[in-house]
């Protein structure tokens, strides 16, 4: 043995003296491949000391192969999704948008193994001070976050590096809400083929894809009521699909308000085929709606029109939610009526707007002001004892 490097015999695993004076600790997994350290120490001690946790890990179970946490991000995070059951056409697009834009330009070429908490923390930081999104900033985070929770449970990694406290939540900007008369001017000043279009996404609170894919069979003029079964929206590479709506919840029969009946049955007459699969709302060709070409063809020129502010197609069913709070909607009918599962969002339309707060200020001072007016029970004993 040279004279250069020192070994020492234990139960579990080996150390040595390298010629550098280091001391490298070696043991044998699970797997029965024999392994070093991923580094070297300084003393004798340290390597014993990293030996006994190892083998405290083999003992209870915990120990993860160091070779399994090499695959490269780019690849399990493409299988990653690839491998989610269920997942809707948007979310897959969303999905792989964020991916290839967000995370494979920083992580993409980095071993899972080595994706650590600050480099998390600085991608993040630089995405923001990038100017992106804070809402799309938090969906990448929440994709990252989600891959490696993955990763954990496929025994690649021990823990999760996305540790930023509240960094998936999303905090959107306030919503615009339109009043009433703006929308009845928006849908006066639209092609008229449209105006049914406007008057359902905010009265009856439905998506785009909801409305694009509606038929005739599916509204009963005579309850008032409309039958939310199916969505059609834009997939990119697939075009026009068809898909349930976005949650099991988002199947419902949505009761609507009798002020945009007449409006319907016009339409119905006027612009839907006779067939019962007819589609409710198509365009000029008598085909399927499309989402961009709406925007920009009707959706632009009808907030110049009505000399609204830029707001999006969505922000209908935003004022509509909104009116129904307004209306005394609990947040159990709005989950129903939106087509949420969770409450979330629906609380979100409890919200006191200004209006609503006046109101309920004058009705206070007006039961304040009252009582006053009216002795109360000491006030009139007092009056009756005074001579």
């Amino acid at each position: 043995m040279s004279k250069n490097k020192k070994t020492s015999k234990r139960r579990f695993g080996r150390v040595r003296q390298l010629p550098s004076g280091r001391w490298q600790a070696r043991y044998s997994g699970p797997d029965g491949v024999d392994r070093p350290a991923p580094e070297t120490f300084a003393t004798k001690t340290d390597a014993d000391i990293w030996l006994t946790k190892k083998e405290a890990e083999i003992l209870n179970d915990d120990w993860i192969d160091p070779d399994a946490g090499k695959i490269l991000l780019s690849k399990y995070g493409r299988d990653w999704i690839d491998e989610r059951p269920n997942l809707r056409p948007r979310t897959v697009e969303l999905y792989g948008y964020l991916f290839r834009n967000h995370l494979v330009p920083t992580f993409g070429e980095r071993a899972i193994a080595e994706i650590k908490d600050p480099q998390v923390r600085r991608w993040r930081k630089t995405l923001l001070d990038a100017g992106v999104s804070a809402v799309t900033v938090a969906k990448a985070y929440r994709l990252l976050k989600a891959i490696m929770t993955t990763a954990v449970d496929d025994l690649l990694i021990k823990r999760n590096p996305c540790r930023i406290k509240g960094a998936g939540q999303e905090k959107s900007p306030e919503r615009p809400i339109l009043s009433v008369a703006q929308v009845f001017r928006l849908a006066d000043v639209v092609e008229g083929r449209y105006r049914a279009l406007i008057l359902m996404a905010t009265f009856a609170g439905l998506r785009w894809g909801e409305l694009a894919g509606l038929q005739r069979q599916d509204i009963d003029m005579e309850t008032g009521v409309v039958r939310v079964r199916r969505q059609l929206i834009t997939v990119t590479g697939q075009g026009l699909v068809y898909t349930d709506p976005k949650s099991e919840a988002g199947k419902r029969m949505v009761a609507m308000p009798g002020l945009i009946l007449d409006d319907i049955r016009d339409h119905l007459k006027d612009f839907t085929l006779e067939a019962d699969d007819a589609l409710v709302f198509i365009g000029p060709d008598n085909g399927p709606l499309r989402n961009v070409n709406f925007n920009r063809r009707v959706w632009s020129k009808a907030l110049a029109d009505a000399e609204l502010p830029k707001i999006h197609f969505h922000d209908l069913r935003h004022t509509g939610n909104t009116l129904a709070a307004n209306a005394g909607a609990s947040t159990r009918d709005l989950m129903k009526r939106m087509g949420h599962s969770s409450s979330r969002a629906a609380l979100i339309y409890q919200h006191s707007t200004d209006e609503r707060q006046r109101e309920i200020a004058d009705k206070l001072d007006d039961l304040a002001r009252r009582a006053q007016e009216k002795p109360s029970g000491t006030q009139r004993a007092r009056k009756k004892n005074q001579p």
